[in-house]
This record gives C-alpha cells, structure tokens and sequence, in this order.
C-alpha cells in the first residue's frame, strides 16, 4: 500500500472549484503525481455537498472518482465506537466525522499518508502516537 495516499476533502473541493484559492496548485499537484487515492464515503459526501451549487460539477466530482478508481475505504458500525473516541480526545479542535473516518481507515490499512489543506492531520495521532503525514505541505 506504499503508493496509496489517503485524500481529505479540501483538495478534493480545491479541484473541482474554479474559484477556490487552491484550485491551480491542487490540479498541478494532482496531475504531476502518480498516487492511488483512498477515501471515505464521508469525506465524498462533505465534497459533493460544497459543491452543491452546481449539481453539473457533483456529477464530475463523482464521475472522476468512478474513472480514477479512487479507493473507498467503508466504515463499519463497529468502527463507530472508535470514531467516538477520536471525536472525543480532539473535540477541542475540534474533529469532524470526516477527519475521524480518515484518521480510522489509516489505522486500519496502515496508510500513513495524507493530501489535506487542513493543518488538522499535524495534530491528529493514530493508535500508538503515530502520525499521518500530509504529504500537501512536501509539494507545495
């Protein structure tokens, strides 16, 4: 899984928005690496709903998803339990459910890298005070 990069919505809006401040740099970043992209249903979710105001733009969003193969890392019910935890040790960040299912599918897949605007993933540790380390910053 050492080409597999997790990806946080940020970039993902950042793409697809003409008129968002990383729009240039984030379509040069994408378009000069060479990463197989995870994510969660909850981070596609939060992009589409920033990108509601054009639904022609969703139905982009979701066909480069389906034409990239991004991988989609699917939380369980059991995973809940720890997605409380995360929640409740960063609450004074604090950490939404999206940041959460990511910091989750990196524990559970052993991916230890992330593409995040957010300085959140600085903060965030996994089990074992390991960090994800937002590969964004490397690139830019």
């Amino acid at each position: 899984m050492e080409n597999i990069v997790l990806v946080d919505a940020g970039p993902l809006i950042a793409l697809f928005d003409k008129d968002d401040f990383y729009h240039k740099s984030i379509k040069r970043f994408m378009s000069t690496n060479d990463f197989l992209l995870m994510t969660t249903t909850a981070v596609i979710t939060e992009t589409s709903h920033m990108l509601d105001f054009n639904i022609q733009t969703q139905i982009d969003f979701l066909k480069w998803i389906n034409e990239k193969g991004i991988i989609i890392y699917e939380i369980q019910q059991k995973d809940i339990q720890r997605i409380i935890e995360l929640s409740t040790k960063y609450s004074d960040i604090p950490m939404d459910f999206a940041d959460a299912t990511l910091v989750l599918a990196a524990e559970q897949t052993g991916i230890r890298k992330i593409i995040s605007i957010d300085s959140d993933f600085e903060i965030y540790r996994l089990l074992g005070k390991e960090r994800i380390e937002n590969i964004w910053g490397l690139y830019t």
